[in-house]
């Protein structure tokens, strides 16, 4: 029984004629081939013929040139990936440091989103620096590149903003009333081309006055700077007032136009004991940060402000939403618009946390002593 070895499929047999091994020279009619030593059964590996290497060359080589197409494809893909324009409106001066600080934190939440500059997103940046014609000219031109979405920062550019668009979606930050002021229908449905983040409401203006007066027991007459141009100006000065009287207080407006007002009003404010400040937010206010923090200094008059931004900087004391925050949760609805929701239905959010911010170097240069009552509630006390 001597058999071929390409017969029981030996690789090489059939292309060597080679003939089959001593040990294998008998099987069982009935069962596989068996060593005739150890009478254990044989397994052989299925020939690979010439044929079968061809075959398995050619499905690689097929393999490689798929590989090959696709990789363009998707080089070219992600090159032609649609650019979206963002455009952020901020109406505070360009050197700024804490609103820089908080656009790095919205650009780098949108990145993490997987909106990054140069690949498929391009941003766009305005600073009016609370200036009503630069808000204006910047409004104008965000507008003109046809943008995704606007955010934009505060009520002096929201109002310019929403009266040149009613489609161009905008997420607005450190707003104190949009429903009242009209940006928004109501808070949970803006039901427009507008929605956001409120950093207060007008009744938390009269807790200002409190920590005032508790700050400060002896002011009985209080000054507040207020753009009157706004509906927020009003409305917070009308908050403060509306409290003072059951706290023994006489609270007078100062405007803030520009530089000169601010410094004519404070000082002839000054001119009578008793007196202190409370700086409400808005934009121009913002932007004569310095002069403002150094009238108070130069007068002696304790003075509270709407963030730490203030406190930071000097100011005695500062309670209020803060505005790295508002960028921060304003990148996640941009986001949300970007791949397809609608402002229209994102309710208008409040803040999470308010910020109590006391600056005792201050306090001491003003001869108070701050209440420990009060230093127990404070998030940050600056030494």
């Amino acid at each position: 029984m001597n058999r071929r070895l390409d017969k029981i499929g030996v690789p090489g047999a059939a292309q060597h004629g080679a003939k089959r091994n001593d040990a294998l020279q008998t099987r069982d009619r009935s069962g596989p081939w068996r060593s005739r030593i150890s009478g254990a059964p044989l397994h052989f590996v299925p020939r690979c013929t010439a044929s079968g290497t061809r075959e398995i060359g050619r499905r690689a080589f097929i393999s490689l040139l798929a590989a090959a197409a696709a990789w363009p494809l998707a080089a070219r893909a992600q090159q032609s990936e649609r650019v979206r324009r963002i455009g952020v409106l901020l109406g505070v001066p360009p050197e700024n440091v804490e609103f820089k600080s908080a656009l790095a934190t919205f650009v780098q939440v949108l990145q993490q989103s997987g909106w990054v500059e140069g690949r498929n997103a391009r941003f766009e940046t305005r600073w009016a620096a609370g200036n009503p014609d630069d808000i204006r000219k910047y409004v104008a031109e965000l507008i003109a590149l046809a943008p995704d979405v606007i955010v934009v920062l505060g009520s002096a550019s929201v109002g310019p903003l929403l009266q040149a668009t009613r489609t161009v979606p905008v997420v607005f930050t450190l707003v104190p009333d949009p429903v009242g002021a009209g940006y928004v229908d109501s808070l949970g449905r803006p039901g427009r081309n507008a929605t956001g983040f409120t950093n207060f409401e007008y009744g938390m203006s009269g807790k200002w006055l409190e920590l005032l007066k508790e700050i400060a027991p002896n002011v009985k007459r209080v000054a507040v700077l207020r753009d009157a141009a706004l509906a927020a100006g009003t409305g917070q000065f009308g908050a403060i007032q509306a409290v003072a009287p059951s706290l023994g207080v006489e609270v007078s407006p100062i405007n803030v136009t520009d530089a000169a007002e601010i410094e004519r009003g404070v000082t002839s404010f000054a001119g009578s004991p008793n007196g202190g400040l409370i700086v409400t937010q808005s934009a121009l206010a913002l932007a004569h940060r310095e002069l403002i923090i150094a009238l108070a200094a130069r007068h002696k008059l304790p003075a509270v402000y709407i963030n730490r931004l203030w406190s930071t900087a000097g100011g005695l004391l500062a309670d209020g939403a803060e505005p790295a925050d508002q960028f921060r949760r304003a990148a996640g609805y941009v986001d949300r618009i970007l791949k397809g929701e609608k402002p229209a239905e994102l309710p208008v959010q409040a803040p999470t946390k308010y910020e109590l911010v006391i600056n005792l170097k201050t306090a001491k240069a003003l001869g108070l002593d701050v209440p420990a009552t009060l230093l127990a509630r404070a998030d940050e006390v600056i030494e």
